[in-house]
């Protein structure tokens, strides 16, 4: 391993949000020549479901067009590759589409993700899917190429620096597990995170209205607000979402 990413892997282990380590990661990535990226996690999979999108952990840096297409709209249940990272680990070339399409064996709901993707110029890349920490958590990342790369380009270019590529990503996917993930419209307040965190560590509305120094009524307030904000019903499950998302037992900046 040279200097260089060895020091890079520091700067990337030592990134204290998803902010910086994602802007840094797809920096890196482009002077690979994969320019757009997109990375998706749940912790909610199910045998016919990816779970709520709105408790996905989804970062890119495609255009907000692509975005809305792919991720708001709905294509990804159909994308082929999106597909195999579901049922395989590890990484896999695009040109497997190549043989899919001139075999004819994309269904017309991949036809319309494939079509969809060229228009926005996502023809060349790889997908790496991680290593599944339980049945129903999944993590991918779909590296595209600059535009004017084919596939071929993009094969050679794994073949030279794929076992790098993969163990940045590899790092980065497990980094992000580990930071506070920004949600939209679910953040928490601090005093909704507080109130979470005594719950989890099995204070009763008595003893978190004390330490807190507020009322019983002002606790009970702070968690269903909580409730709210995350989209649940119960106060276990706000823990739970909380947890899952790395919003609790956040050093303050």
């Amino acid at each position: 391993m040279n200097d260089d990413l060895r020091d890079y892997l520091i700067e990337l282990t030592n990134a204290d949000t998803v902010e910086d380590l994602w802007s840094r990661h797809c920096a890196k990535m482009a002077e690979y020549g994969f320019d757009r990226l997109i990375y998706g996690f749940t912790r909610f999979l199910t045998e016919t479901s990816f779970g709520d999108p709105n408790d996905f952990v989804v970062l890119t840096n495609h255009t907000p067009a692509y975005r809305k297409g792919f991720v708001e709209d709905g294509h990804y249940r159909h994308a082929p590759m999106v597909r195999w990272a579901l049922e395989n680990e590890g990484h896999c070339s695009w040109g497997v589409l190549a043989e899919q399409i001139n075999q004819g064996t994309l269904d017309p709901k991949a036809q319309k993700v494939v079509a969809f993707n060229l228009q926005h110029k996502v023809h060349a890349g790889y997908t790496i899917s991680f290593k599944s920490v339980s049945h129903r958590a999944k993590g991918a990342i779909s590296l595209t190429t600059r535009a004017e790369l084919t596939q071929a380009d993009a094969d050679a270019i794994w073949a030279e620096h794929g076992q790098d590529i993969v163990l940045l990503n590899n790092l980065v996917h497990l980094k992000i597990l580990t930071l506070p993930v920004p949600l939209p419209n679910q953040n928490l307040t601090p005093r909704q995170r507080e109130a979470l965190e005594w719950v989890g560590d099995g204070k009763t509305m008595q003893d978190i209205a004390q330490i807190m120094g507020l009322t019983q009524a002002t606790i009970e307030k702070h968690l269903r607000l909580a409730r709210d904000t995350l989209n649940v019903e119960t106060t276990a499950q706000a823990v739970a979402k909380a947890a899952f998302h790395n919003q609790m037992y956040i050093i303050p900046s």
